[in-house]
């Protein structure tokens, strides 16, 4: 290289890092205006799921050119929508569009249903929404979990996962927020129950720690807990309408210890009366006290 072609280069350089600089102030004040959690209530469930994403920095944030993305529902029980025993399929195929609209190769969407799978899938029409959203729709296969440690675990050391779970370049969490009869509420945390394998009646004596181990190995980049309808007795499988309140609502972030004591709210209660909350804020999951957090309310 000669000393003009030396000057030249040395110059658009430092020109380079002069706009960085200049551009960073604004990029650090877009990054410190993000809510830690977005709450948007409106009469569109695709609009409420899209807003709410939106105000967290967008799709483009978590979702890149290329990814494989595994969107996690919960399906687990044989009731149509307006029952509120499963994710609204609104939700999860509002997710699957915004993952391809942000360059996504694939998705997936999956669950480990504790009712017959095929009529799961089809009654809480999680499938068909998923599927005419372009979403690969996968059934329960024993072949696909594999024994996985968890370091960190306090109840379980390993257990049997769902391996797409990990083979994926992003997670998306996409519960409900419904009435539990063991754990009280089940949303985020509890949400990974169906990506276990093996026998998971076996973690009920320690439900809250196992949760919370699960959690230190399954990192979802969002969570966006669906309150379109909350069921609010005789969960998690219902049956009954009148147990069900739409609330058309959703919370989103990327902290699952917050989405879940925001969630317990909905339901007149604290994050802290939740074990399984207690105990990720207390192993450093996650925030539990709202009043820490930055929470943006939207009405879309």
């Amino acid at each position: 290289m000669n000393r003009r072609d030396f000057l030249k280069n040395s110059a658009a350089t430092i020109g380079g890092l002069a706009a960085m600089e200049a551009l960073s102030p604004m990029l650090l004040t877009a990054a410190e205006s993000r809510p830690d959690l977005a709450v948007v209530h409106g009469n569109s469930a695709e609009g409420v799921v899209r807003s709410a994403v939106e105000a967290l920095g967008g799709i483009r944030r978590f979702i890149a050119k290329g990814d494989v993305v595994v969107v996690k529902p919960n399906i687990g029980w044989d009731r149509k929508p307006e029952q509120a025993a499963n994710t609204n399929p609104e939700v999860v195929a509002t997710l699957v569009k915004l993952c391809f609209e942000a360059g996504a190769d694939r998705v997936k969407v999956f669950d480990r249903p504790c009712n017959d799978p095929q009529r799961c899938y089809v009654q809480s029409g999680i499938e068909a929404a998923a599927k005419a959203a372009g979403a690969e729709v996968i059934h329960p296969d024993d072949r696909k979990f594999r024994e996985v440690q968890i370091p960190k675990g306090v109840a379980i050391q390993s257990w049997p996962i769902f391996t797409d779970i990990f083979e994926a370049d992003k997670l998306i969490n996409v519960p409900i927020a419904k009435h539990h009869g063991l754990g009280k509420l089940t949303m985020s945390l509890k949400n990974w129950m169906g990506v276990m394998g093996d026998n998971r009646g076996r973690i009920h004596q320690r439900l809250d720690e196992t949760l919370v181990d699960l959690a230190t190995i399954i990192k979802p980049c969002l969570i966006v807990l669906d309150a379109v309808r909350v069921l609010t007795a005789n969960g998690p499988q219902g049956g009954n309408l009148a147990d069900v309140k739409r609330l058309d609502t959703v919370i989103a972030g990327t902290d699952q210890v917050a989405i879940d004591a925001y969630g317990a709210t909905l339901f007149g209660l604290r994050g802290a009366d939740l074990g399984y909350v207690r105990e990720g804020a207390r192993r450093g999951l996650g925030v539990m006290d709202l009043e820490k957090l930055t929470i943006k309310k939207i009405e879309a």
